[in-house]
C-alpha cells in the first residue's frame, strides 16, 4: 500500500494529480500555520483540481446511490403504504378470509382463495405504487431530488466547517502581508477545492434537465469561478477564504429546507427556509457588502499599488478596479435571487408554504 501514497514511486506524469506542487521552505516568521508545510502557486495545480473533480463526482454517486437515494425511496414508500392502509380503514393492510378456505398466495404475486377485503387484495398486497403510476413518478422524482440536495448539504456543511477553521488561524487583517504566498498546505488545498466544486457545479449544471434559472446559475458560477482563480493567481487568497466562509453558510440550510420538503416535511422546511433566508441577508447583503467596500476602500489606504511580478505582487489600479467590479457583479446577481425569495417568503407568510422559485422546477 505504501507504493499508492509514496510520490518519490509513482510515474512522474502522475505526481502533479496527487500531491500539492510547488513546495518551499516555510516563511521565517509565519502569520498562521506555523507547523504547516508551505507550498507556491502555478500551472501545475490544475491537475490536482481535476483530480479533486472526479473525486467529487466519485462521491456524490456513492453518496447518492448507497445512502441518500434508499433512504429517501424507503421513507417515501413506507409514507405512501401509511395512506394506503389509512384509506382502507386499518392501521396495516391485511386480507380477510373464510376460516375453512384460507388464503394463499401463488408464485405469481396473486390472491388463491375467498377473499374479503375493503378495496381490491392485490393493491393492498402491493408494497409499493405502480411502476409508471403517477405516485411512483413523483416518488422517483422526490428521490433523485433528495439525493441531490443531500449532496449539496454534506458538502457544504464539511467545506463550512473546513473554511471556518482555515479563516480562525488566519490574520485578521484581510490585506496586511499582502501578497500572500506561499501558502500553508491546508489552505492552498482548501482553495483547489472551492475551484473544483464550482467547476464541477457547471459540469452539472450542463449535464442535467435546464433549470428555470439555469443562466443565472451559470453566470454566478461562472463570476465565482473567475474570482476565485484570479484571488489564487494574484494572491488574495485571505480575502477568498472568507468570502467562500459567508458564501458556504447559506448554502447548508437550502439543501436541507429542500430535502425536508421532498419528505413531506413542509412544517420543518418552512422553518429551515425562513432560517436561511435569515442568513442569506446577513451574509450575502451584510457581510459580503462589507467585504465589498473594505476591498474598495480599504486596499488603496493599505497596500501601495504596483506590479512586482518577481515578488508575486500583481496590485495595480487596474487589477483593483476588475476585482472590485466583480465582487459587485456577484452581489447583483444575490440580489436579483433575493427578490425571488422574498416573493417565496411572502408565499410563506400566506400560509401556501415555502417553495424555492429560483432552481427546484426544471424549465
Amino acid at each position: 500500500m505504501d507504493y499508492f501514497f509514496d510520490p518519490n514511486r509513482l510515474p512522474s506524469l502522475l505526481v502533479p494529480f496527487v500531491t500539492l506542487s510547488y513546495p518551499v521552505d516555510p516563511p521565517v516568521n509565519p502569520d498562521s500555520f506555523p507547523n504547516s508545510s508551505y507550498y507556491d502557486i502555478g500551472y501545475l495545480d490544475a491537475c490536482v483540481i481535476v483530480t479533486l473533480i472526479a473525486i467529487m463526482a466519485v462521491l456524490r454517486d456513492a453518496a447518492r446511490v448507497l445512502l441518500l437515494e434508499p433512504f429517501a425511496n424507503w421513507k417515501l414508500t413506507r409514507d405512501w403504504r401509511r395512506r394506503q392502509a389509512s384509506k382502507s380503514g386499518s392501521s396495516t393492510p391485511e386480507l380477510k378470509a373464510n376460516v375453512n378456505n384460507p388464503v394463499s398466495i401463488n408464485p405469481n404475486g396473486k390472491v388463491n382463495g375467498p377473499v374479503t377485503t375493503i378495496g381490491s387484495a392485490e393493491k393492498l398486497l402491493a408494497d409499493r405504487p405502480a411502476e409508471n403510476s403517477r405516485e411512483a413518478r413523483r416518488i422517483r422524482h422526490a428521490v433523485v431530488r433528495f439525493a441531490e440536495q443531500g449532496w449539496q448539504a454534506i458538502y457544504y456543511l464539511v467545506q463550512w466547517s473546513l473554511g471556518v477553521y482555515i479563516h480562525y488561524h488566519l490574520p485578521s487583517n484581510l490585506w496586511a502581508g499582502y501578497p500572500h504566498v506561499p501558502l500553508a498546505g491546508i489552505v492552498k488545498m482548501y482553495y483547489l477545492m472551492q475551484i473544483s466544486l464550482y467547476v464541477h457545479a457547471v459540469l452539472l449544471l450542463n449535464a442535467e434537465a435546464p433549470r428555470k434559472d439555469h443562466w443565472q446559475m451559470m453566470t454566478h458560477h461562472a463570476v465565482t469561478i473567475i474570482l476565485l482563480v484570479a484571488s489564487y493567481t494574484y494572491n488574495f487568497t485571505r480575502v477568498g477564504c472568507l468570502i467562500v466562509v459567508l458564501m458556504d453558510w447559506c448554502d447548508i440550510f437550502l439543501p436541507l429546507a429542500k430535502m425536508l420538503r421532498y419528505l413531506s416535511y413542509q412544517t420543518a422546511c418552512d422553518v429551515v427556509f425562513v432560517s436561511w433566508m435569515f442568513s442569506w441577508f446577513i451574509t450575502r447583503h451584510v457581510l459580503f457588502c462589507k467585504v465589498i467596500a473594505s476591498a474598495y476602500w480599504d486596499v488603496p489606504n493599505q497596500l501601495e499599488f504596483g506590479w512586482w511580478p518577481e515578488r508575486g505582487y500583481w496590485l495595480t489600479k487596474e487589477v483593483h478596479k476588475v476585482f472590485v467590479s466583480l465582487l459587485v457583479l456577484l452581489e447583483t446577481i444575490q440580489s436579483i435571487w433575493s427578490y425571488l425569495i422574498f416573493k417565496v417568503a411572502y408565499r410563506v407568510l400566506k400560509g401556501e408554504g415555502a417553495d424555492d422559485s429560483r432552481s427546484d422546477d426544471e424549465g
